[in-house]
């Protein structure tokens, strides 16, 4: 059971909307979370992934701000994080009110300036939840610049963005206050989901609330309205800006919200979220913030604000010096067409257009062609993807290249489809014996695609009596659930 602080039942009793109940608030913080995913339409749709799921037994309640998300029932001795539809990034794990912000983001989308060639950031991206969200309502197009501010948890960052198939991202790892002054009004729209009190997460964190402090909330709120600032400056005038935190206290919520207003009367206008989705208008202020209470849709408590930049505001700072040495080239159009023969002759790859061809040292690269305009700016952990290591003789691709061109395969005579079990011995790290594979040629046919629900696995190398196994060993899983 949640241990909750007296003190905080004090302070947020005076916050509480007279529609809602204390009582029934302190009871909706005692009860564990629903399960809820996140069904990846960058690799599949919502209606296969439901018949895929409905068939080991998992139940489906629509998540009604999300129409990729749903809260779940299944079996509880199934683990979803272990199965092979979650490793192969069809669905996220996400907390259903995590998923406002980035509808709140794109519910205009192109009614406004926002469209699929926008540029877009993530001030504040770890885990990456919001941030493949984000790059499935962009449908994988324009540029996603997600930034994390902890090093360890970049790692992670990476690891979900190439699990769920994203493609037009650049990583950074700043703190979010310094994109203000570097990328100033270089952004379409931006997301700052900022760090807070977490306050609404207490059905899933019984000691979210067991320490908590006044104090405490006011030192972040600080943060927070810097953290504000520099993304507004960011946002170009037109752009939209959404705030979002998982607490409650209006003190790191509304009080933001309105500090910026305050700092930038004449540029600031808040747009009302009151139609979001159908009663959305029970989770809602007098300003159009969503300021959701956990009882409300039996969620965790969430914050969303939406702000739009009517005109450009004057930079705060000069512009920082261009950065130094950036170690990328652009592929000439020789190397362009022998890495595009390769990826079409091994894989039946087409090498999209939308996408730079670059190279460093013995690497081929693929970054999104907006992010030419972000060169020298600043310092970026990892941008685009990897397509190939430079050989002797040729090449060799890259895990994460087949993964996130898997929908620019022209057909499947390059690709091997596995049953259930040789998935799991696959992501195991185990070769596989062709003899095992009904209808499977074997005669030796080099490297090759190997796939489940029709959905990239990998690479194998094809030497006729087995598929030699080719995932990298960072991604080689110990338990994998079979069912």
């Amino acid at each position: 059971m949640a241990q909750i602080n007296p003190d905080y039942l004090t302070h947020i009793a005076a916050e509480l909307p007279e529609h809602l109940d204390m009582d029934e608030f302190i009871s909706a913080c005692q009860r564990p979370l629903r399960k809820s995913i996140r069904v990846n339409t960058l690799k599949i749709s919502v209606a296969d992934f439901k018949l895929i799921m409905q068939s080991k037994g998992w139940e489906f309640e629509p998540i009604p701000w999300c129409n990729e998300g749903f809260w779940v029932i299944h079996d509880e001795k199934q683990q979803p994080g272990n199965s092979v539809e979650h490793i192969q990034g069809l669905f996220y794990i996400q907390e259903a009110s995590s998923m406002l912000p980035p509808e709140a983001l794109f519910d205009d989308f192109n009614t406004t300036n926002l469209d699929n060639q926008s540029i877009v950031l993530d001030v504040a991206s770890a885990p990456g939840s919001k941030t493949t969200q984000l790059a499935a309502l962009m449908q994988n197009q324009g540029l996603l610049i997600a930034n994390e501010y902890s090093a360890s948890r970049v790692k992670i960052l990476h690891a979900n963005v190439q699990r769920m198939g994203v493609r037009q991202t650049a990583l950074t790892h700043f703190d979010g206050k310094v994109f203000g002054e570097y990328l100033y009004e270089k952004f379409d729209a931006i997301l700052l989901d900022a760090p807070c009190g977490g306050e609404g997460t207490v059905r899933k964190d019984v000691n979210a609330l067991k320490n908590w402090q006044l104090d405490d909330v006011t030192d972040i709120a600080e943060t927070q309205k810097q953290l504000i600032e520099s993304a507004f400056l960011a946002l170009k005038p037109g752009g939209s800006l959404v705030y979002s935190t998982c607490t409650l206290s209006q003190i790191e919520n509304q009080q933001i919200c309105h500090f910026i207003q305050q700092q930038y009367p004449d540029s600031v206008e808040f747009s009302p979220l009151n139609h979001l989705f159908k009663n959305s208008e029970k989770a809602c202020t007098p300003e159009g913030f969503l300021h959701v209470w956990p009882q409300i849709f039996d969620s965790e408590g969430f914050f969303v604000a939406k702000i739009r930049k009517t005109v450009s505001v004057p930079r705060l700072k000069k512009c920082p010096k261009q950065q130094r040495n950036f170690p990328f080239v652009s592929a000439k159009a020789k190397q362009t067409e022998e890495i595009a023969e390769y990826l079409a002759k091994s894989f039946n790859i087409n090498l999209p257009q939308q996408f730079d061809v670059m190279i460093r040292d013995d690497e081929y690269w693929l970054f999104p062609a907006q992010f030419s305009e972000f060169i020298g700016l600043m310092r970026f952990q990892r941008i685009g993807f990897k397509l190939a290591d430079v050989l002797k003789k040729g090449f060799k691709v890259k895990h994460e290249a087949i993964i996130a061109l898997s929908d620019f395969v022209s057909n499947q005579d390059r690709v091997i489809e596995l049953n259930r079990s040789q998935a799991v011995e696959f992501l195991m790290g185990r070769d596989i014996p062709t003899s095992d594979i009904e209808g499977l040629d074997t005669t030796p046919a080099g490297e090759m695609i190997v796939s489940f629900h029709h959905k990239p696995l990998g690479v194998v190398k094809h030497l006729g009596h087995r598929l030699k196994n080719n995932l990298p060993r960072e991604l080689v899983k110990d338990k994998i659930e079979t069912i």
